[in-house]
């Protein structure tokens, strides 16, 4: 089966089992909208996972990534959802080349949180971990057109919070996107900053105080979120006048 004739199987498939009424349940989640066939949960993942079994032999990982730069510039929900899972069982084959590829996915199709984080969770935060590629290759990132993209540059770094030893770099790494101006991109920023300060918070706080009258303040509306509120005040911007 060819790419063309195994996507014309995944819409027939989602067409076939679509549900309005799913569609409807699950839109308020997105702010940046939602376009999706309503295909139930379990009825996806049972395909998704018969799919990799048939294919991967004949397809393998070039042929996935393929598939997947056609999947996620239709906008349809569950077709991105395949594309990143299609890929995801062939982790042990990744390369600094399999990470740029999947980083082009971000330019020309990836368009809301669930997407983008969850490319960042299971695809991407493994590359830093491993040390296939360096944290620098994401350096364009915090400029890309894409700001989904510039946010999947501090959701992935979360995958390296288990070295509190890096968190210093990683704080000068994002110090050029603290006054980014998307809200998707805030909050990617302000997670990564909570989360960076549960190990080092000595590191994290003097970061914050130098921004905290600069940087959005919905950065540190999540970046505070688990401080105690005598704690947070420190992180109030000071009005003037």
């Amino acid at each position: 089966m060819t790419q063309a004739e195994l996507l014309a199987e995944i819409r027939s498939f989602c067409e076939a089992h679509a549900d309005p009424a799913q569609v409807t349940r699950y839109r308020k989640y997105f702010r940046e909208g939602y376009d999706a066939y309503g295909v139930h949960q379990d009825v996806w993942e049972r395909q998704r996972d018969a799919w990799i079994e048939e294919y991967r032999s004949r397809l393998g990982l070039k042929g996935f990534l393929a598939l997947g730069n056609r999947l996620v510039r239709t906008g349809k929900f569950e077709e991105a959802s395949f594309a990143i899972y299609f890929v995801l069982p062939f982790e042990a084959a990744f390369t600094a080349d399999t990470f740029d590829r999947l980083g082009a996915w971000f330019d020309h199709g990836v368009r809301n949180w669930a997407h983008s984080d969850t490319a960042c969770s299971v695809l991407l935060g493994p590359f830093l971990e491993r040390g296939i590629v360096p944290v620098s290759r994401m350096a364009g990132w915090r400029t890309a057109a894409s700001k989904w993209k510039r946010r999947a540059v501090p959701v992935t770094l979360l995958a390296l919070l288990d070295r509190p030893a890096k968190v210093p770099s990683l704080l000068r790494f994002i110090r050029p996107m603290m006054q980014d101006r998307e809200r998707v991109v805030h909050q990617g920023l302000g997670w990564f900053l909570r989360e960076a300060w549960k190990v080092r918070p000595d590191a994290v706080e003097p970061f914050l105080l130098g921004w905290k009258d600069r940087a959005p303040r919905l950065i540190f509306q999540y970046a505070t979120e688990r401080m105690t509120p005598q704690k947070r005040a420190r992180f109030r911007k000071v009005k003037k006048g």
